[in-house]
Order: C-alpha cells, then sequence, then structure tokens
C-alpha cells in the first residue's frame, strides 16, 4: 500500500465525535469497563488519516492570508466533472448541472419541499438510513416504507411488486433511492435501477437518488448512477454527492446536486437560495479539489481495497465464530448490518443487552433499530483491520461465546 491504513489514531480531543461522545453523559454510549479501550464503530466516518492531496490543498489554501466571500471556482467544477467522468463513466455533466448543498440530507429536505408538502407520502425501502428518517420526520413527510428481501441467496433485492403497489395505493409522486444501500450495503445492478425508474416514470414521482456511497464499492463492483438508465431517469431524478464518505471530510461540509432537468433544478436552487444559509466553506472547496484529483484516485482505489479485507476477514470470522449472528458481505459502503435475531432467541438475550455488552468491552456498535432493523446493529469497519480484528475478539470472547 502507497497510502496509511495502518495506523490507530488517538482522535480523543480531535473533534470526533465517534470518540468524545463515548463516556459523555446521556451518549448513550457508556464509558468501557476498566481495562479496555474504546473502538468506534458506529459513527459512519473513517479512522483512516485523510489522503495527502487533500491536506496539501487546504495547506497551500492556508498559506493566502484571506478567507472572505467567494464563489466557487472553474477547478471546483471540473474536479467534480472529471471524477464523474473518471469514476462513473459520466460523460456529459456540465458545470450547470452541479450544485451545492450543505450536506446531503440538506439536499434531500431541499429537493422533496420543492415537489411535496407536509402530509404528503415519500416512499423509502427498508432497512432505512436513520438519517433519512429524521429529515423526513421533522419536515412533516408522511414515510411509506417498501422492504428489502432477502433472495435464496441472502442477497438483498428490492421488491418490485411492492413498490408499485405501495405507490399506487399511497398516491406516491416523490422517491427516495439509495444507491448504494446503506444500511445493506447494496450495490444494485442496472436492471435493477431500471426496473426501479420504470415503476417511478410509470407513476411520475420524482427520485431523490441519495448516491453519497458511491465511490466505496468492492473491486470488481460497479456503481451505476441512477440518472445514467434512460432518458428518462435523467431528467427525473435529483442525485445527491459528497466526498465525505469518500475521504472523511464529514466535518468540512460540503455535498452537492447533479440535476439535468432545468424544472427540477429551477427549483431545487430556488429552495436552496432562500434559506440564505447554504453557501459553501472555502477550504471545503479546496478539500474537494484535492481529493478528486489523481493522487485522490489512487488513493480511493487503495482504500476500496482495504475495506474490501475488512470486510472479508469480519464476515468469514462471524460465520465462524458468531453462530446464530447473520451478516450479507457488503458490496458497497464500509458499514456491516449484523442480523442477532436468532443469537437473541437461542440465548434469551434482548438486543439492549446485548449492545450494552459490546460497550462494555469497548466495542461501541450501533443499534439496528433506528435503521429499521428490528434486532441488528450497525458496525463500521472503516478502521485499521488490527482493530477490527480487536474489536471481534472481544465480542467472541465476551459477549457471544462468554
Amino acid at each position: 500500500m502507497t497510502y496509511d491504513f495502518t495506523t490507530i489514531l488517538d482522535r480523543r480531543g480531535h473533534d470526533a465525535l465517534a470518540v468524545d461522545a463515548i463516556g459523555k453523559p446521556g451518549s448513550g454510549y457508556p464509558a468501557p469497563e476498566e481495562g479496555f479501550d474504546a473502538i468506534p464503530m458506529w459513527v459512519a466516518d473513517m479512522n483512516f488519516p485523510v489522503a495527502p492531496s487533500i491536506k496539501r490543498a487546504i495547506e497551500e489554501r492556508l498559506e493566502y492570508p484571506t478567507f472572505g466571500y467567494f464563489e466557487p471556482s472553474d477547478a471546483y467544477y471540473q474536479a467534480i466533472i472529471d471524477w464523474h467522468r473518471i469514476r462513473k463513466g459520466v460523460g456529459d455533466l456540465e458545470p450547470r448541472h452541479i450544485g451545492y448543498e450543505n450536506g446531503v440530507l440538506g439536499g434531500v429536505v431541499s429537493a422533496l419541499t420543492s415537489f411535496a408538502a407536509p402530509g404528503d407520502p415519500v416512499l423509502v425501502h427498508s432497512p432505512t438510513y436513520v438519517g433519512f428518517t429524521h429529515a423526513l420526520e421533522d419536515n412533516g413527510f408522511r414515510i411509506v416504507h417498501s422492504p428489502l428481501v432477502r433472495d435464496e441467496d441472502g442477497v438483498w433485492r428490492m421488491d418490485f411488486e411492492d413498490m408499485e403497489r405501495r405507490i399506487e395505493q399511497e398516491r406516491i409522486h416523490a422517491v427516495i433511492f439509495c444507491s448504494p444501500h446503506n444500511p445493506c450495503g447494496r450495490v444494485w445492478e442496472r436492471w435493477e435501477v431500471e426496473r426501479a425508474m420504470e415503476i417511478c416514470r410509470a407513476h411520475d414521482c420524482v427520485v431523490v437518488s441519495d448516491e453519497i456511497w458511491s465511490d466505496i464499492v468492492r473491486p470488481g463492483v460497479t456503481h451505476v448512477p441512477t440518472q445514467s438508465v434512460s432518458a428518462d431517469a435523467r431528467e427525473r431524478t435529483i442525485a445527491l454527492y459528497a466526498p465525505s464518505k469518500t475521504f472523511n471530510l464529514a466535518g468540512l461540509v460540503g455535498s452537492y446536486h447533479v440535476i439535468y432537468s432545468d424544472y427540477l433544478r429551477d427549483r431545487v436552487d430556488t429552495k436552496g437560495k432562500k434559506t440564505h444559509y447554504n453557501h459553501m466553506n472555502v477550504l471545503s472547496q479546496h478539500a474537494l479539489i484535492g481529493a478528486y484529483g489523481p493522487e485522490g484516485q489512487l488513493w480511493a482505489d487503495e482504500l476500496n481495497q482495504v475495506i474490501a479485507g475488512n470486510v472479508d476477514w469480519a464476515c468469514d470470522f462471524i460465520a465462524e465464530r458468531l453462530p446464530g449472528v447473520g451478516v450479507y458481505r457488503p458490496q458497497g459502503t464500509y458499514m456491516l448490518f449484523l442480523d442477532c435475531s436468532e443469537w437473541c432467541e437461542k440465548h434469551g438475550v434482548g438486543i439492549d443487552e446485548l449492545q450494552r455488552a459490546g460497550h462494555r468491552v469497548g466495542v461501541y456498535w450501533q443499534d439496528g433499530r433506528a435503521f429499521h432493523g428490528p434486532c441488528h446493529v450497525r458496525v463500521n469497519l472503516a478502521l485499521p483491520l488490527s482493530r477490527v480484528q480487536e474489536a471481534f475478539r472481544r465480542l467472541d470472547e465476551h459477549v457471544f461465546n462468554a
């Protein structure tokens, strides 16, 4: 490996919610028992140093001593255009199609409030990213879940008949599409995206496609941009992206939308501008330029190899050492979604007790019920492999096989 994915960072006191919340009163993450340090595996950010090109880009900008009002530079737009051409096979993206968003969830809200009113139904697949739940409920939308199903091979699939039935019965005209899917880790195949978008076309639904995870996929797996599957999908989809998941830049805040339709783009841009707060941070701009350059591409390739290795090690360990714990080997994201139903039933243990047992030995995982997993836990694997191994060793010895 050219880049550093093995150093164990001590993030305490360095603006890291993943560790600073641990032991904080009311956080829900009590301090571990004596003899155990904290291994953060709940917040979906990474415990790796960022790509060196990002630090250099920020440091170079810091050399100039003013930080006043500004407009996004040509270099900013060109970096996004180049990244989408090289990484996603998109050859027709123009600066006018790109718009800044203060976070993907902010973009989701701007998009939905442009085309729907409080009380209107919005289709979302379940399990569901908890951020979608909060964003929709906080803005008065009525969430209609279409559950994903596991096929005979254990692969998460969309239930197209269920999607269409719910859209028809509830008279739904807004759909959230998560691609790759969080928390299940599916990278949808082209035919799956095509079928979902055909249903949305048939019922004239605006599609908000969250593709923030689209750069974190297993080697050999291809992410298919929602807007690329048909001329109609291109015109009815508001796609949301960010370098934050790929490059661990959530603390800098800087997402963007891609909207080809002039009509959709005008509505979403207008909604975002009316808040008077949806403006980019100048350092965020330079961080994106540093991330989306040639060195950032090499770094991201290595990152995907590291994450695939962590996923394979963890899933193999679970299959061998943790009977009763089910897991789908994700094709994208760096999250596992553990189904502990069988283990909990066999041992007469509730999911709350199970999670607390992990916390006591310093393994900080996330309650899957917030994602509509009834007896599930979400686990972040974006750590050095040595820390992933230590976490699962503790779970083996002190929790599941104590």
